[in-house]
């Protein structure tokens, strides 16, 4: 009797312990994945890599703080995002050390040869990202923004150090992205 007592109690202690284990690594998991939530991996035509990170007020660049970034929801075939792309390589001469734009296609699937062929035709000389993260950024910002999810692209979003300074929605002129970014920096 004493044997079968004994061993009851070592076995619901292993059983109590186990899962006490079990709890605390479910906690972990579900830690990194709040963390992996609020991070996107972006991949440039190039391979460069791009961490952009969901903040209480906006996104914000890893390695790019001081920064505006311009987040540029677009797809290939948009004709508005073609006539842009031109634009938003001068910003991004122009303010070379101050800025970085991030094109975010919303073409899933696409091939790095189709949106190199729409940066060497509408002379988009800024990053390109075509990643498995793009629909989760993209879908997070809509959702920032209060846009819905079936806005209208081009979808562009100015942030400083994770601040939101401004969006556009549709083809927007140059100059009134460039006053923003003026601001953004204090000139």
């Amino acid at each position: 009797m004493i044997k079968m007592l004994l061993s009851s109690i070592l076995f619901l202690s292993i059983l109590f312990f186990q899962a006490c284990s079990s709890n605390d690594n479910s906690e972990e998991q579900d830690v990194n994945t709040m963390v992996a939530a609020n991070e996107y991996v972006l991949t440039e035509l190039n391979k460069q890599q791009y961490v952009v990170k969901k903040e209480l007020s906006g996104f914000s660049v890893e390695g790019a703080k001081g920064k505006v970034i311009l987040l540029d929801i677009f797809a290939t075939w948009c004709p508005p995002c073609q006539a842009e792309a031109s634009h938003l390589a001068s910003l991004q001469k122009k303010y070379k050390d101050d800025l970085l734009i991030l094109g975010v296609t919303v073409e899933e699937g696409i091939s790095d040869t189709k949106l190199q062929a729409f940066r060497d035709k509408y002379n988009a000389q800024y990053a390109l990202v075509n990643s498995n993260d793009n629909r989760r950024l993209i879908d997070a910002l809509a959702s920032k923004l209060n846009v819905g999810r079936n806005f209208g692209i081009p979808l562009m979003a100015l942030y400083k150090d994770g601040k939101f300074v401004n969006f556009y929605q549709g083809a927007t002129e140059e100059e009134f992205i460039e006053s923003d970014i003026k601001r953004a920096l204090g000139k």
